[in-house]
């Protein structure tokens, strides 16, 4: 990458990292912190807890289309001051509802994937899977942060003082889109990147897709629902402060993430995606149920432990295998759809996990997902094994309608190129190759621009 190019994907990143710090910081401490607040219930806490999904999950593909249409800058500018009323919403709640209302606002700054296409706009075809992977990393980082960090900042300042945290973090956003990140005066539309209505349809009838985005969306509904009921376990069952909470997640958080190296490299160098997909799916389903009989404070750790490793496996491993499996040129429809059931998820584990303890308990809720994992892996276990995949896209010189022709059947004979579609508005060819098969030196000779 160029400096430019360094300085546009590193900004891109910290926006994502505190946007997202301040929707997770909350997460480890609200479910005990909003029970002072008036009106408040289990279940609508989840609802609290949850309801930002919903909003992300309904407006996050349109702004992404308005984007296009309107420019990147002004769209994120928009998502960014709704984050921030939405946290001065909470900030100043006295009862439940006004907490709900201003979660709500918060997703309602629904920009992730016109962050994707500003990132597309900023960084040149072949360096765009890099700019990808440091976003995908930066995002994870804001959740293991959020965990460890939450408990001991709600200890110095409170629920209030969290969420004006999280205002502070969109103005350092909006200070970073503003002056980090270069104006481009042309948006390009890249499929790889952006939503297609054109390809919606074909993406929401693939099987294969349906079974990931059903997957990630049972992830977070997870994650979310549990949340709901972890910290008062801690805090209640195992008589755990509140301020201790932070070093358990440290712990956990960190063997989880040791843990999770091996099986991602299993999966993803060694070709053994099916193998590990069913492994932490029976990981989640177990240590989901026996966290809800456990009364040893260290043995509950290990089976949350378990389950953030299955968790970091899958978090990991899902966008891997949309990308993989996405229609050739269509990545980033894939990509949108997949990050709309996460946070569908997000909401429903939310509500059903505050409605789940309210009427039956804790122990209710863990065996709910419990049995709900343990059943899906039946289902996980008559899926196909994934093809081993890769999407390549490059930039196209200036050609006549022969020399196209010409070009794509020389493409078409290139060893290892399973599949391709050619886009002459946006002047790029999208491959899917087999880079066990890819004769790279044919490839090279057809298209020199191409990076492999």
């Amino acid at each position: 990458m160029d400096l430019i190019e360094r300085r546009s994907v590193l900004a891109l990143a910290l926006v994502y990292l505190f946007r997202m710090l301040g929707l997770f910081l909350i997460m480890p401490v609200i479910s005990i912190a909003a029970d002072d607040l008036s009106g408040a219930s289990t279940a609508l806490i989840g609802v609290a807890i949850g309801i930002y999904g919903f909003s992300q999950a309904s407006l996050q593909i349109p702004m992404g289309m308005m984007s296009d249409h309107f420019g990147r800058k002004p769209i994120i500018f928009i998502g960014l001051i709704l984050f921030a009323l939405g946290s001065l919403i909470c900030a100043n709640a006295d009862d439940v509802y006004q907490l709900i209302t201003g979660r709500a606002v918060q997703g309602a700054g629904a920009i992730a994937s016109t962050l994707m296409a500003l990132l597309s706009d900023v960084t040149r075809e072949q360096n765009r899977t890099k700019a990808m992977a440091t976003v995908g990393i930066s995002i994870g980082a804001s959740f293991m942060i959020s965990l460890v960090l939450g408990p001991w900042l709600f200890d110095l300042v409170g629920l209030t003082g969290l969420f004006y945290l999280s205002f502070a973090f969109s103005i350092v956003g909006i200070g970073l889109i503003l002056f980090a990140v270069p104006n481009v005066t042309q948006h390009s539309f890249k499929r790889d990147t952006t939503p297609s209505k054109v390809a919606l349809a074909r993406v929401l009838k693939n099987g294969q897709l349906r079974f990931l985005n059903i997957s990630v969306l049972l992830l977070h509904a997870s994650l979310t629902a549990l949340f709901v009921a972890i910290p008062t376990i801690l805090l209640e069952r195992f008589d755990l402060a509140l301020g201790m909470h932070s070093v358990l997640y440290l712990v956990v958080m960190g063997l989880a993430f040791l843990g999770m190296l091996p099986l991602v490299i299993m999966a993803e160098a060694r070709g053994k995606m099916k193998l590990i997909l069913l492994i932490v799916i029976a990981t989640i389903g177990i240590s989901t149920l026996l966290m809800g009989w456990t009364t040893v404070l260290w043995v509950f750790a290990v089976w949350v432990c378990a389950f953030f490793i299955a968790f970091n496996t899958l978090e990991a491993t899902l966008p891997s295998l949309i990308s993989k499996l996405a229609p050739v040129g269509y990545r980033g429809t894939a990509m949108g759809v997949f990050s709309t059931h996460q946070f569908m998820g997000a909401f429903l584990g939310g509500v059903g996990g505050g409605w789940l303890v309210q009427h039956y308990g804790m122990q209710g809720l863990f065996t709910v997902v419990g049995l709900i994992w343990l059943a899906w892996l039946i289902i996980a276990s008559r899926q196909p094994a994934p093809k081993s995949l890769s999407s390549l896209a490059f930039s196209l010189p200036d050609l006549t309608d022969a020399e196209l022709e010409a070009f794509k059947r020389e493409l078409e004979r290139v060893q290892g190129v399973e599949d391709m579609q050619i886009f002459t508005d946006e002047q790029t060819a999208y491959l899917k190759i087999d880079k066990k098969r890819l004769d790279k030196e044919t490839l090279k000779r057809v298209a020199p621009q191409v990076s492999i």
